[in-house]
């Protein structure tokens, strides 16, 4: 089998997802206090990862058990994979009832269990759980009675990875501060101060850790259904530009497709004993962010911003959200800070003075530290030798970065029942 098509069998929803057993929870399920069936009034069905989508038709009687009926399924699903459930509601317009009647209008002769039978019949089936939905809006939908959703995992909630001690993110509210070049040479630095540090690559749509790492168009191998991460300078490392075979193709994912790849790269992957695991996050305050606060445990958050004031705006929404999704703020890192000039040695501070302090301020965060705007930052991550590598100028500002955060780190409880 080739890696691709190995690679295939793994991002596989069915591996992880039962849609047999869906299917059969669904057309099991009794709706509370009737003998009516679920599957007679399923209209939609959507299966995107681990997360099931279902629309339904109920009637106006039926608003008080809706909470009841969404656990209930929530509850059978999970055994089939499902971990989130996602259930929209129709709810049927019906006659009001008139006295001594039962509030339908019969044809003579028709009794009202046969009207019943009529209008389930014109119900559609229940649509079969690997058909792709394309109908993203359905009208009608009673604004008294919007989309029931189990409540989100919270960040004290998720299990601690069983080999992995500290996953710390590093992100920016926006694209091209130099997020993923911190990445990498504060991960390499912080193996310098003797931590094992794994890289994991979280910018599913522009990848670029592989490049920078000097492992571009390396794939890895599958063991047992898991990647074998990659090595480089030591650290193990993965990303989704690992799996695309070159830098052109690019990955054309809609959001749960993206975050069920980020996850199968977390989850699925032979990390070795790690004291650190760095994700290069992707720009922005969207799903995969909001899975990795629901899904991945996390000790905390590096923000790269540079001085300027839209970079700071944006910073400030990252701050949020990990502040909103309980993730703490390791600190902030002030990129492109000031700029020299190699010729006559003018020091310029191209984009402003003084944003990193006012984050800093605002928050009540570290700032870590300031790096410089040089050339040879740039050219060395090209080359795949990043500067805690290559010994540049920016070297020992990355390593006084990477102590600030290896102090921050919680320590480790002794085992009191060991004598070592």
């Amino acid at each position: 089998m080739s890696w691709l098509s190995s690679l295939k069998s793994v991002f596989s929803p069915s591996k992880e997802v039962n849609e047999e057993e869906i299917q059969k929870v669904l057309q099991a399920y009794i709706l509370p206090n009737s003998a009516n069936a679920l599957k007679d009034r399923i209209t939609q069905i959507n299966v995107q990862g681990q997360i099931l989508q279902i629309t339904i038709n109920t009637f106006p009687s039926e608003a008080d058990d809706l909470q009841k009926i969404h656990d209930d399924l929530a509850d059978a699903l999970e055994k089939c994979g499902i971990t989130e459930l996602n259930m929209h509601v129709i709810q049927q317009k019906t006659a009001h009832k008139k006295e001594g009647g039962c509030g339908h209008h019969h044809k003579e002769g028709e009794s009202c269990s046969s009207q019943e039978k009529e209008e389930k019949s014109k119900l559609p089936p229940v649509v079969d759980a690997s058909a792709e939905v394309t109908q993203k809006a359905v009208e009608e939908v009673d604004p008294n009675n919007p989309p029931i959703a189990k409540a989100a995992p919270q960040q004290r909630d998720v299990p601690k990875h069983p080999r992995i001690q500290n996953v710390i993110l590093v992100s920016s509210g926006k694209g091209g501060v130099g997020k993923s070049t911190t990445t990498v040479n504060l991960a390499l630095a912080l193996q310098a101060l003797g931590l094992k540090v794994g890289v994991l690559d979280a910018d599913i749509y522009g990848p670029s850790i592989p490049t920078m790492l000097g492992n571009a168009g390396r794939t890895p191998m599958i063991e047992s259904e898991n990647f074998v991460p990659l090595e480089a300078y030591g650290m193990a490392v993965l990303s989704i530009g690992h799996l695309t075979g070159d830098n052109n193709t690019p990955v054309a994912w809609r959001g749960p497709k993206a975050t069920g790849a980020l996850m199968q790269l977390f989850n699925q992957t032979l990390w070795p004993d790690l004291d650190v695991l760095m994700i290069d996050m992707p720009p922005g305050t969207g799903d995969i962010q909001l899975t990795l606060a629901q899904r991945i445990p996390v000790t905390g958050a590096v923000i790269v911003t540079t001085p300027q004031n839209v970079a700071l705006l944006d910073a400030t929404k990252g701050i949020e959200l990990f502040n909103r999704v309980q993730i703490p703020v390791m600190g902030v890192v002030e990129n492109m800070s000031t700029h020299i000039c190699s010729n006559c040695g003018f020091e310029e501070q191209i984009f402003g003075t003084g944003g990193g302090d006012k984050l800093a301020e605002q928050y009540d965060i570290p700032l870590l530290g300031r790096l410089p705007l040089n050339v040879k930052i740039r050219e060395n991550a090209d080359a795949g030798k990043p500067s805690v590598i290559a010994g540049d100028d920016a070297a020992e500002s990355y390593m006084v970065i990477a102590q600030k955060i290896a102090n921050r780190l919680p320590k480790e409880e002794k085992d009191k029942s060991r004598i070592f």
